[in-house]
């Protein structure tokens, strides 16, 4: 994996899992465009529980960007001839 994409993954996971743990503990969550025309789903996006689990996918995003950038690829040594 080059550099590049390998680091431009890091910064999505990261920037994704920030959004996750931010976004349902926010006021947009609460006066988004689905709930406006699906009321029924009010009582299952505006849970606790729900905002919890939604959250806890955002850490595991971060956790999987900082395990990205300790981890390697390739050949940790050179056999020896």
């Amino acid at each position: 994996m080059s550099k590049i994409y390998r680091a431009l993954l890091v910064v999505l996971a990261f920037e994704m899992g920030a959004m996750l743990l931010y976004l349902p503990w926010s006021l947009y969550w609460e006066q988004n465009y689905f709930l406006s025309h699906f009321p029924s789903l009010m009582p299952i996006v505006l849970h606790p529980s729900f905002r919890g689990a939604v959250s806890g996918l955002g850490v595991l995003d971060i956790l999987l960007a900082v395990g990205w950038i300790g981890s390697r690829t390739g050949p940790q040594s050179v056999p020896p001839q």
